[in-house]
This record gives C-alpha cells, sequence and structure tokens, in this order.
C-alpha cells in the first residue's frame, strides 16, 4: 500500500508495470532522438534501423552505443533535441580534458530531475524538520543545484555551502543545527580531521545522516565515516549526462543502490567486447533517459563497473532494481604486470586496518620493463611513534593486506598525518607516470 514512507508512488510499482512503462518511454525517446538528432538519425540508418525495429528489451543491442567524445565532437547544443529557447539550464562535466560535456534541461527535464533526486533523499529519512548542508560546487557540477532543490522540494532548510572554508563549515553546523550532510567522502573526512584539529568531537555536531559521492569509496570508508560523526551514511550515484544525482541511491538497508527504472533504460556490458553480460555479472553500466527531453542520449556508456544485485524484492518495499556500489570507473583502472586494479580496492584494504589514516595516494611507475606501484599512506597520530620497529611491522602487515586482496606486490610508504593532498570536490588517488617516463 502506497504510504509516506515513499516519495513517489511509482518506487513501490509491481516490476510488470515498470517494464512496460520503460518500453513505452523507450519508443518515445528513440523517437525523439531519431527524428531530432541528425547525429542519432545517422547513427540509427549506418545500423539499418529505425526505432520502431525496437519491440522488446533484447532488440536494445541492436543500437549503436554512445560515448562521451560523442558529446565533445558536437560540443556545445549538437545532440540537444530540442530548440535551444526550450533550454531553461545547462550544466557540464568538468572538462579537464578537452572540452567540456555539455547537457541541458527544459522546464520537464528539471522538474522530472528534482523529484528523482528528492525520492533518494527522502528515502533514507530526511524530512521538512531536517537541516542539509550541501558542501560541494554549486557551478556546472550539478551536484550542488541538483540536491538543493531537492531537498527543499521536501521542505528541508537548504544551507547552501558549497566547498572550502572547512572551519566555517564546521561552525556553520553547529549554528544552523544542520542534521544532514552532502559531500565527498574524501571531503567529509578531511571535515573530521579539521573538527578534531579545533578539539571538537565530530559526533558532537548533531548529524543524523550522510549522503556520499561523486567518487568510488568503500564499505571501510562507510564505517569509519559513520563511527566518527555517528551518522549512517549512503551512498549517492548519478553523472550529468543522465542529469546529475539522482540515478541511483541507497536505501535506509544499505545494501546497493536502487536505480529508477522508470526513468533509465539500465543494461551492463563487457567494456571490452561490448556484448551484454550474465545477471549478476560485473560489467560497464549503460544507460538510456526514458524522460530527458532535452538531451535523449542513446545507450550511453557511462564508464562505471558494476552489477545488478539479484537478491530479490528489497525488504523497504521498493521494487527498482539495485546496483553494486560503483566498484570503479573503466577508465580508473590500471594494469600493473597484468593484473587490473582499482583504486577502491586500495581503499577498502587501507580502511580496515586500524593503524592507517583516512587518506592515501597510489603512484605508479615503471622501473625498465617492470611497472611498479608504491600506495603512499598516512599513519594515524596515535602509532607515529618514530621507531623503526613500529614502521616496519605496520608497512609489512599493509604490503600483506594489499597482496590478499591485488595478487600483487607493492612499496607501501608510511608517512605523517597531514602529507597527502585534501581535496574539496572529487579526490585524485592515483598518479600514474608511466606516461611521463
Amino acid at each position: 500500500m502506497y504510504s509516506d514512507k515513499y516519495w513517489e508512488k511509482e518506487e513501490i510499482m509491481p516490476l510488470k508495470e515498470i517494464e512496460e512503462l520503460q518500453m513505452k518511454r523507450l519508443r518515445f525517446t528513440l523517437k525523439n532522438a531519431y527524428e531530432n538528432v541528425p547525429f542519432y538519425h545517422r547513427k540509427f540508418r549506418e545500423a539499418g534501423i529505425k526505432p520502431e525495429d525496437i519491440k522488446k528489451r533484447e532488440d536494445m543491442a541492436k543500437v549503436p552505443l554512445t560515448v562521451k567524445e560523442d558529446l565533445r565532437e558536437n560540443y556545445p547544443f549538437g545532440l540537444f533535441a530540442v530548440d535551444k529557447k526550450e533550454i531553461i539550464r545547462i550544466h557540464t562535466s568538468s572538462g579537464t580534458s578537452g572540452k567540456p560535456k555539455v547537457v541541458g534541461y527544459t522546464r520537464d527535464d528539471l522538474e522530472n530531475w528534482i523529484n528523482m533526486v528528492a525520492r533518494c533523499l527522502y528515502m533514507v529519512g530526511i524530512r521538512d524538520h531536517d537541516v542539509f548542508q550541501n558542501m560541494v560546487s554549486y557551478t556546472f557540477f550539478t551536484g550542488g543545484l541538483g540536491f538543493h532543490y531537492a531537498a527543499e522540494r521536501i521542505g528541508a532548510m537548504v544551507v547552501p555551502s558549497g566547498t572550502g572554508q572547512t572551519e566555517k563549515q564546521i561552525q556553520y553546523m553547529f549554528d544552523f543545527g544542520t542534521t544532514v550532510i552532502h559531500a565527498t567522502p574524501s571531503y567529509a573526512m578531511h571535515i573530521k580531521e579539521v573538527a578534531e584539529g579545533m578539539g571538537i568531537d565530530p559526533r558532537e555536531i548533531g548529524l543524523r545522516i550522510g549522503c556520499f559521492g561523486a567518487e568510488p569509496w568503500s564499505d571501510n570508508t562507510r564505517k569509519r565515516l559513520e563511527d566518527a560523526y555517528d551518522i549512517k551514511a549512503y551512498d549517492s550515484y548519478g553523472l550529468s549526462e543522465m542529469n546529475g544525482p539522482g540515478v541511483a541511491f541507497e536505501c535506509e538497508e544499505q545494501y546497493g543502490l536502487h536505480i529508477w527504472a522508470d526513468h533509465y533504460f539500465i543494461e551492463i556490458i563487457d567494456p571490452e567486447t561490448l556484448e551484454p553480460v550474465s545477471d549478476g555479472e560485473k560489467g560497464e553500466l549503460v544507460l538510456t533517459p526514458l524522460t530527458k527531453q532535452a538531451l535523449p542520449l542513446i545507450r550511453y556508456r557511462t564508464g562505471d563497473i558494476t552489477y545488478i544485485l539479484d537478491e530479490g524484492k528489497c525488504s523497504c518495499g521498493r521494487t527498482h532494481p539495485r546496483i553494486h556500489r560503483i566498484l570503479g570507473r573503466s577508465d580508473d583502472m590500471v594494469v600493473i604486470r597484468g593484473i587490473n586494479v582499482f583504486p577502491s580496492q586500495i581503499e577498502d584494504v587501507l580502511m580496515r586496518i586500524p593503524e592507517v589514516g583516512d587518506h592515501f595516494q597510489v603512484l605508479i611507475t615503471r622501473n625498465g620493463s617492470l611497472d611498479e606501484i608504491t600506495v603512499r599512506v598516512e599513519m594515524v597520530d596515535e602509532v607515529f611513534t618514530g621507531e623503526l620497529s613500529d614502521f616496519q611491522r605496520i608497512q609489512q602487515k599493509v604490503q600483506r593486506e594489499l597482496y590478499k586482496e591485488l595478487n600483487l606486490r607493492t612499496n607501501v610508504e608510511l608517512v605523517e598525518k597531514g602529507t597527502i593532498e585534501r581535496f574539496k570536490l572529487k579526490s585524485k588517488r592515483v598518479i600514474d607516470m608511466r606516461d611521463n617516463l
């Protein structure tokens, strides 16, 4: 029965109805792209298909994939399906490599997006009595305005503090009675560190919920955040090309992220062969937005590695499928001596070692023809004695645990707290120096 436990009744639609709605909306999206975006008209013709040829789920494999370079090559508005006068907002990716990816929104697009993110926030227990401090960028980054308007839609008091000025952020939390924060996991770790430096126990702040995303993070990092702040920490997933945040989110069960199948057609493919993988097998997430008018990207390769959790209906009552937390990005994966390594694997190991601090960095170099991986790790103050025997013991422990996970020998460099650079937005965990050699 629909109740105030859910933000929208669509969250608990029977699976058969969700699938029917998906196909109905998919037909509209394919038609919109084919008729209004010359890029897609050409791609469909080259593939020898028309939108009406897609009659069932399996037929989507015939449709060409879209990649991020397609957005850059059609910069800024070449993939828009509506006239520019119908666009009421744009956002972009960071554009760290070449031109940014530009995304646009009609009034209906924004309305759908706000409701999707509100659905996520409501799902983890945020209500109109909460004070929501939004500690991410408010410029082109979708996380700022995406969460801001959704929290307002629920009725929470929003503190648009943005990034930086960490001591002031902490003061705002006390002054305004903040109960919910939104940040990257690495910045939340940094806030904890600054608070402790100010003589403040982060648990005294009075937070109850943390929403974290924009970078892969592990369950062991979750435990550290929950213990440090005395909160429940929830994983958020989204990307600018699919609106921004709100694509998928954990419920209070904290086991997998519900991905909203009434707004997205979901596929998992092998990033090498580009073929669909078997149920439960990990691969690259491919998404087709079903309710975006302005930018109907078809079969968009997100670059994010995950898999569908096949665990039956979630005990929260929601019927939408769940994906495993993002394991890493296909382009973040590094190959060391023939072994695939994701930064999140290293993080997962380090965050369960008590002597290790909250920050680390991975350096990859080449010694002759041999790749070498060095993990720089900060130690917690209590164990930083300066005694060589303590250093060697902890160093060997970290090396041993990393070898168990990666099946790869690593160099481990233990450093003092505060040595590794802090990031207010997405952290840069891996520095691959092989291209510079």
